[in-house]
């Protein structure tokens, strides 16, 4: 249904541990059975620390990019007992000095990052054929860290794995789902991963190499580009009809914080949402946000800035934040809910996903993106932003900073460049040929 006006289960025992990220705390999984570490899968309720990282040659060069969210589950002893700590990769852990983007056959590619009291997790690239991988994944973890691990002086633990990771050369490597990898008192658990070593431009690439995980799919598809009409669908594994409604007007949007304003957006919001309707059936309801009745709040701190949205009864929430490391803003989260129509076996819809890195651009700029953006809040609520351009944290005068264009813009541009270039380069061609001929044949007649 296209609207242009204006959890099953139960969940597991949880132990809730004396220690947060970014200053929550969440609960966590109660270890496994035979005492494993039970694998920790960060969840759509957890804050989750997405972080991103570069590694950079000595003449300033990119050659890897990373952004991840990582979960760590780790046994170890404490007085003689047997325990368990659960931690993320906090969004503060710094890119190490032994990073490299590797020298020839000499060495390869290694990104490690440090955080807290002397724990760094290292991955070293290596490359075979039209690919590359992650050869080795290292964990070193300091036992003697009471901030994790409570009445432990064990000292430094090393552990090492070969990662499940693997993308062709000119792409990135794309996996939302949760990939574990099990080492000796240790798991640790990678999700929402885009990453690329090798780089070339200094950027990650258009092309993408997805896990195998996230194309096993049974779930309904949003599209990206929805149709005019609305069908109905009889199964959960077939497509949702496609809907096309017109794209959503550009409104302007800010939230004031202690210091002024601390974020601005111009922005067109369409939310598209599917669902089960009562005959068991599939539909699609796409939204767009009105700007004059569309009402915005938020809130923001030296590392956090929200934006509420709110239009009739859908409301989206924005949730940045600040990457110190790199010293950029980035787009961490988004919280939809909203009534869908009476048609809908569940009439009341809510998604949320806390571990994003979109919209990305450094602080003091403004990121801006003339294209369509699809934010993938779950695989049945999607959020497009049309004609995009923020800016979080450091803002002069109510007014943008320098712009960063999105990847998919600087592309756009560059087409015409390129045919542009290759139809001067013919017409040169044709001008030379023809000189040449023209001198050929003067050179056929003698002076008498």
């Amino acid at each position: 249904m296209v609207r242009p006006r204006g959890s099953p289960g139960t969940a597991p025992d949880c132990l809730e541990v004396a220690g947060a990220v970014g200053g929550h705390r969440f609960p966590l999984p109660a270890p496994g059975p035979c005492g494993a570490p039970e694998p920790l899968t960060p969840a759509g309720g957890f804050l989750q620390a997405s972080s991103s990282f570069e590694v950079k040659d000595p003449s300033g060069k990119v050659c890897i990019i990373a952004d991840m969210t990582v979960a760590f589950s780790v046994e170890y002893k404490s007085n003689g007992q047997k325990e368990f700590a659960h931690f993320f990769l906090p969004q503060n852990a710094t890119v190490g000095p032994q990073s490299s983007c590797g020298k020839d056959n000499t060495s390869h590619p290694l990104l490690a990052l440090d955080f807290g009291a002397g724990h760094s997790l290292s991955l070293n690239f290596s490359e075979h054929g039209d690919k590359y991988q992650v050869e080795e994944l290292v964990f070193h973890y300091n036992l003697s860290d009471a901030t994790l691990f409570h009445n432990s002086t064990a000292g430094v633990k090393k552990v090492s794995h070969t990662a499940a990771i693997q993308a062709y050369m000119g792409t990135k490597y794309r996996c939302i789902s949760s990939k574990q990898v099990n080492m000796k008192n240790v798991n640790v658990t990678f999700s929402n991963v885009t990453l690329e070593a090798y780089l070339t431009n200094g950027t990650f690439s258009m092309n993408k190499t997805e896990c195998a995980e996230d194309m096993v799919s049974t779930t309904a598809v949003v599209p990206t580009t929805p149709k005019q009409t609305t069908s109905q669908v009889p199964t959960t594994t077939s497509p949702v009809p496609t809907v096309s409604p017109s794209n959503p007007a550009v409104g302007k949007y800010n939230v004031t914080g202690p210091n002024g304003t601390c974020v601005l957006a111009y922005m067109g919001l369409q939310l598209n949402i599917t669902y089960l309707k009562k005959d068991e059936k599939m539909g699609l309801d796409v939204l767009n946000f009105i700007p004059h009745n569309t009402t915005s709040s938020g809130r923001c701190d030296n590392t956090s800035a929200f934006l509420n949205l709110t239009f009739e009864k859908t409301r989206v929430i924005f949730r940045f934040a600040l990457n110190a490391s790199t010293e950029k803003f980035f787009l961490q989260g988004v919280n939809v809910s909203t009534t869908l129509p009476s048609e809908a076996k569940v009439p009341r819809f809510e998604a949320s996903n806390n571990s994003m890195s979109e919209l990305r651009a450094t602080v003091g700029n403004s990121y801006k993106c003339s294209a369509e953006e699809n934010l993938q809040v779950t695989d049945k609520a999607l959020v497009n932003v049309f004609n995009v351009q923020i800016q979080v944290f450091k803002i002069d005068g109510d007014k943008f900073g320098a712009v960063e264009e999105c990847q998919l813009d600087e592309n756009n541009m560059l087409i015409p460049i390129i045919v542009g270039a290759a139809l001067a380069g013919l017409v040169l061609i044709v001008l030379i040929a023809y000189l040449i001929g023209r001198k050929r044949s003067h050179a056929g007649y003698q002076t008498i």
